[in-house]
């Protein structure tokens, strides 16, 4: 019966594993889980190993079990108010319903809705706040239908609908914070700066010699790394404009890197690259490309998606071009291995012949947190 809860975890891209999952029959045929609420804890201790991945979790509980819960207590009592006439007097009194089912329940919210022509505070019988109508909010009914504001009791169903750690995906659009952390993921360093003075080394050395103070003296830790953001503007880039934006000036602010250079360019690299569109303070690719090393990290830009001439054609761009946008980018990619491609657009709209083809020449991966750490971590080791 809890089948239907596989299926849809998968469906959320969980990798539940037959493992995890017989665990968790296991745990549920050894009664670890005797309601909803417990079910919805267990279920996500057993099949989540990560916080980033709990709102796929309540994304599928929500889907798999919303409107098949009814608390065995209530079920008792509607039972015994059906049956004790006092009891259910005493319980209609107090506030208590007597509803067996939610359709009924939902039918007779329907004719209230229908019947009911001003607002209501308090009460018993008419959708409001207050009072102990079972139809409104804030009240003090046993059972009913939440109508705006805020409820009293909690159920796993509403937890998970409410999809409170929606914040924690992975691909969720990245903010300047998120751009700097990731970055500094890239930091390679090495003992190539200036000269300092190892205390710990000298005290050691020192005592060593006897007391004879010896000074010894390293080179700092400097990032070796030189960061080269290379970023699509305009035309169909434009609705990606604040993203892009976020990046370049979380790579700004990221001092730790050797040297940083960013260019931009229009769908495809072709025989300039610019520093500034504004100003047409633009540089000869074929420099840009002699001057690359192999410290160099490159990060481009850009949706991809353009005609096929513009990536394919050597004529495109200027009258004079030898090569076409697609050649250019392979002479990138030949010069530095470690080189990505990140994409603003959703991976389902990749399937295009440009962007197909410019993912054969670079490493491509989607613009959220997930992919950017996915793309840093080829950088430190490209291959």
């Amino acid at each position: 019966m809890f089948d239907p809860l596989l299926y849809n975890l998968r469906a959320q891209g969980l990798a539940v594993g037959l493992g995890e999952w017989l665990s968790f029959v296991d745990a549920l045929r050894k009664g670890l889980a005797t309601n909803l609420e417990e079910l919805y804890a267990l279920g996500r201790s057993i099949l989540v190993h990560s916080e980033n991945h709990y709102d796929q979790y309540d994304v599928a509980f929500a889907a798999t079990f919303e409107g098949l819960a009814l608390d065995p207590k209530l079920k008792e009592a509607l039972e015994a108010w059906l049956t004790d006439p006092k009891l259910f007097d005493a319980a209609r009194a107090a506030g208590q319903h007597d509803f067996s089912s939610l359709e009924e329940l939902m039918e007779a919210l329907r004719k209230t809705l229908e019947a009911q022509t001003e607002r209501h505070d308090g009460g018993n019988r008419w959708v409001g706040t207050g009072g102990t109508s079972p139809f409104g909010h804030g009240g003090r009914a046993n059972m009913g239908v939440r109508v705006g504001g805020g409820g009293g009791g909690r159920s796993a169903v509403q937890v998970a609908g409410e999809r409170r750690w929606k914040n924690y995906r992975t691909d969720a659009i990245l903010d300047v914070r998120d751009f700097k952390v990731a970055l500094r993921a890239l930091r390679h360093l090495a003992r190539d700066g200036r000269e300092q003075l190892d205390l710990p080394e000298t005290i050691e050395t020192t005592s060593k010699n006897a007391g004879d103070i010896e000074l010894v003296f390293k080179k700092e830790r400097a990032n070796r790394v030189r960061l080269v953001l290379l970023m699509d503007a305009g035309g169909s880039m434009s609705p990606h404009t604040a993203l892009v934006s976020r990046l370049f000036t979380a790579a700004k602010e990221t001092k730790t890197f050797k040297t940083f250079e960013h260019y931009y360019f229009h769908n495809c690299v072709y025989q300039f690259l610019y520093r500034d569109f504004e100003n047409y303070d633009r540089r000869p690719t074929a420099e840009v490309l002699r001057d690359l090393t192999h410290e160099h990290r490159l990060v481009f830009v850009g949706d991809a998606s353009m005609a096929t001439w513009e990536l394919f054609s050597a004529g495109y761009a200027f009258a004079d071009a030898k090569r076409s946008g697609l050649e250019w980018l392979e002479c990138f990619g030949q010069r530095c291995p470690g080189s990505i491609w990140l994409n603003p657009d959703p991976e389902r709209f990749w399937n295009h012949p440009t962007v197909n083809a410019i993912g054969k020449v670079f490493r491509m991966f989607p613009l959220t947190l997930d992919g950017l750490r996915r793309g840093i971590q080829f950088l430190r080791a490209p291959r």
